[in-house]
């Protein structure tokens, strides 16, 4: 199989952990026979890319250009492509490959392939070996089982946060199978805090959100929220115990889970979307109560789209504030101090244009 017409790209990256993120030239390869070629209108900004750029996990491959909440326009399609045509909105999350053949990948779990997927950045190519580079740029190329559609009544910008924090907060609620009279706690109310009350409520839930900050209740009923309830305050904390079914832990630090293990019923779950980081020291006796503790990862390629199409019908968008490519490093800083309600969105016509 041979790539041709590879595509020159203006794209933002990091060289080293200590580089920032900034202008890069890069060269996309050209079209496989079952590859989409994608001009990319905006990408959102996750807490990941900021971490990934700095190495903070210990496994960057450098240069890397980050961004997988990807939304575009697809201008051309290898031979054999058969689900997208050129004019599409189109998508692309946190990965752009598996190997399809696995149980899971069987399963629409291709997020959990066996062989391991391919992240949209700083992974690796199954095919030819090359680094992958993400959204931060002016074009992209999927293979096109990966490549998503995104509804016509979506607006672009605030589609593109669906596809890393909407899909982490969509998943876990359809795995539990939420809706009219669950009740669920949504722990924190950033990126992905705000599109767990959103779809939650949605979905028909009792939704409550706990925070220590009471400042965060006026935005949690705004968001649509039924409840407030503030995690310092002991007697009210108390007073929930045993009566949610699940806790969304969107908290992004090191953190108790235990607090929130003591509201759940008997069979409730929490289920860790945020903390990717060693969990303090807990008694597993709070288990004893039949409780479930387990984590959650993104969505499969069906699950995926299934949140695009139901944001679409339900009109949930996240909130966002647009910025230029430039302006990178300040939108970084900012999210750093939870200066952000609640998810960045770089319109990439500024990079175009620069």
């Amino acid at each position: 199989m041979t790539a041709t017409n590879e595509y020159p790209t203006k794209a933002y990256g990091a060289t080293a952990p200590d580089s920032g993120v900034g202008p890069m030239d890069i060269t996309r390869r050209g079209l496989r026979e079952d590859d989409v070629l994608i001009e990319i209108s905006h990408c959102g900004i996750c807490h990941s890319d900021l971490h990934s750029a700095r190495n903070d996990w210990g496994f960057t491959t450098y240069p890397i250009v980050p961004g997988h909440e990807i939304v575009g326009t697809v201008s051309a399609v290898g031979d054999d492509v058969t689900r997208h045509k050129v004019g599409d909105r189109v998508a692309i999350g946190c990965m752009v490959d598996s190997c399809l053949e696995c149980a899971h990948c069987e399963e629409d779990l291709e997020q959990y392939c066996k062989q391991g997927m391919v992240g949209t950045y700083n992974g690796k190519d199954r095919r030819d070996g090359s680094t992958t580079f993400g959204g931060y740029s002016e074009r992209i190329v999927c293979r096109e089982e990966f490549v998503l559609k995104v509804p016509d009544t979506l607006p672009m910008a605030e589609a593109a946060p669906l596809l890393c924090a909407g899909i982490t907060s969509y998943s876990p609620l359809r795995t539990w199978n939420v809706g009219p009279g669950s009740k669920v706690a949504v722990a924190g109310l950033g990126g992905l805090g705000h599109m767990g009350v959103k779809l939650a409520a949605a979905m028909g839930a009792e939704v409550t959100v706990l925070s220590r900050s009471e400042s965060k209740r006026e935005d949690a009923e705004m968001l649509g929220a039924h409840a407030f309830l503030n995690t310092t305050d002991k007697p009210a904390m108390k007073a929930k115990t045993g009566y949610f079914d699940m806790v969304l832990n969107t908290i992004p630090v090191r953190h108790d889970v235990t607090p929130y293990l003591n509201l759940l019923r008997i069979d409730g779950v929490q289920v860790l979307v945020g903390m990717i980081d060693m969990m303090p020291e807990m008694h597993s006796g709070v288990l004893l109560g039949r409780k479930v503790l387990t984590g959650s990862g993104i969505g499969g390629l069906a699950e995926t789209q299934e949140m695009l199409d139901f944001c679409a019908e339900n009109a949930i968008v996240p909130d966002i504030e647009t910025i230029a490519m430039e302006d990178i490093q300040t939108a970084y800083d900012r999210m750093e101090a939870s200066d952000i309600k609640y998810r960045f969105v770089i319109d990439m016509e500024s990079l175009r244009s620069s």
